[in-house]
């Protein structure tokens, strides 16, 4: 069983999210992100969310108290559903690339290259990254 926990921000400097969204993914949080949301009295905020196993939510509720501004976390338990993953490395005609393919069934649904890897072969060839998108999806449907 997974679990979200969840509060709301609206007093905290955005610029240690960062910091914070490393701190829970070192103590093994599945998912982190957040959510711009309006509060009472119409303040801007926002939402921070994290999923986690059952086992890991204590220690993470320790990490947002600690390093939030937060005085209250809301806990909820979830379903995940999710393909069966792999990643695999490709060598293609513009640089080799680190791919995430998805199966359902026993068969390939999707793939989809990482971003570092296409940031890092935008700056290396001149390319614009939608430019190496457009080749690596191509590239990746003969695959």
């Amino acid at each position: 069983m997974l679990k979200v926990l969840e509060t709301n921000i609206d007093d905290m400097s955005p610029e240690y999210y960062q910091y914070i969204f490393n701190e829970l993914f070192k103590n093994c949080a599945l998912d982190v992100y957040l959510t711009p949301i309006i509060m009472k009295k119409q303040r801007l905020a926002n939402k921070l969310s994290v999923l986690c196993t059952e086992e890991k939510s204590e220690i993470l509720m320790k990490i947002i108290f600690k390093e939030t501004s937060t005085f209250g976390i809301r806990e909820y338990t979830v379903n995940r559903y999710a393909l069966q993953r792999d990643f695999k490395i490709v060598d293609t005609d513009i640089g080799r690339v680190k791919v995430k393919v998805g199966y359902m069934d026993g068969g390939l649904l999707k793939s989809y290259p990482e971003s570092n890897d296409v940031k890092a072969i935008a700056e290396k060839t001149g390319l614009s990254i939608q430019s190496v998108l457009k080749i690596l999806r191509l590239w990746l449907l003969e695959y």
